[in-house]
């Protein structure tokens, strides 16, 4: 009998790192593709982890129907965490076959292993927003002189903002202070109580936020400023779900196989987003009304081939030239890129 694996853990700072989709070249938010069949292939068996939050919700309608019994192409074995720390060490000992993990962390784990991991797919594009209480941030010059509060020092949330204040003429530290706290229920208590007033925040701390703060609105999307700044194709991503590269020789027709099934889960919930805000609960993924809020600002895709290639090293290259360790002191090979 097919069985899912599902261990509840609580939602941690990770989670605005750790989101999940897929799709091919045309993808975006509203939908996705995934590759069509190149070869023939038998049916694998896949052991999938994924982070609690936006990394999961994307897989939940597949989690949902190999739970049920449904006719899948493989057989999958679902599992959550909490922190990326809980899935890196499974992955490259062998224990699991795939994992939803932040997009820095899958180069870093490919210089780790020195070329055994996989990406397969980019799953979530940025999550990442400016929150206020008031009307004085309507661009990203407005925030030069201000001071905003954000957890996330040395993470996706300070590596966005610094490159697009970058982009933007300004700097991080000197025209932008940041108050930066250890988590980011931390930001929502400061916006609360009034000790602060704009804060950067990701999904779905944001709609937790407006639910403890009254007029707390949503300022800018840096997703959208990403792709006004960025000049070289690339994206704001947040999530990848990456493969051991021998799990992926050994039959690379199944894993095409799971990425068409993937990205119809990630179609699924984008599409019905009531009921798969209740999947999402009965997971224990995001409580169930949060989640209905949250989901259609989480970004949720499945980008495959030549467009996740060029989204995804661009923004592995805007992090390099911040800090080259976030992507492991260097840029990944295009045997990183499955199917680019």
């Amino acid at each position: 009998m097919k069985q899912t694996k599902l261990f509840g853990l609580l939602l941690s700072a990770a989670l605005v790192l750790g989101l999940a989709a897929c799709g091919e070249t045309g993808a975006n938010s509203a939908g996705s593709s995934a590759p069509a069949s190149s070869q023939a292939a038998e049916p694998a068996a896949y052991s999938i982890a994924a982070l609690k939050g936006p990394t999961a919700m994307g897989l939940v309608k597949l989690m949902h129907d190999e739970e049920s019994g449904e006719d899948l192409a493989n057989d999958y074995t679902f599992s959550l965490a909490a922190s990326p720390d809980e899935v890196s060490p499974k992955l490259i000992q062998g224990e699991l076959d795939m994992a939803c993990v932040p997009a820095n962390l899958a180069a870093v784990l490919y210089q780790k292993t020195e070329g055994e991991i996989v990406t397969l797919a980019v799953n979530t594009l940025g999550v990442l927003y400016i929150v206020e209480k008031g009307n004085a941030v309507q661009s990203l010059d407005d925030l030069k002189g201000m001071t905003i509060v954000s957890a996330g020092k040395g993470a996706s949330p300070e590596q966005a903002l610094r490159y697009l204040l970058d982009k933007n003429g300004d700097s991080l530290d000197g025209d932008v202070i940041v108050d930066w706290k250890s988590e980011h229920s931390e930001s929502v208590a400061a916006l609360a109580s009034g000790a602060a007033t704009v804060a950067l925040l990701p999904q779905p701390f944001v709609t937790v936020a407006q639910s403890k703060v009254e007029g707390l609105r949503v300022a800018l999307d840096l997703n959208e400023e990403w792709n006004k700044l960025a000049d070289d194709g690339s994206g704001l991503i947040t999530g990848v779900i990456v493969a051991r590269k021998d799990v992926v020789e050994e039959n690379p027709g199944a894993v095409e196989a799971f990425l068409r099934e993937y990205a119809a889960s990630v179609d699924w919930v984008n599409g019905n987003v009531p009921e798969a805000a209740e999947l999402i609960g009965s997971y224990g993924i995001v409580d169930a009304a949060v989640a209905e809020k949250a989901l259609p600002y989480c970004n949720i895709v499945c980008i495959t081939g030549g467009e996740m290639k060029e989204k995804l090293s661009g923004y592995l290259a805007a992090l390099l030239a911040q800090n080259p360790q976030s992507v492991g002191g260097a840029l990944p090979e295009d045997a990183f890129y499955f199917g680019a």
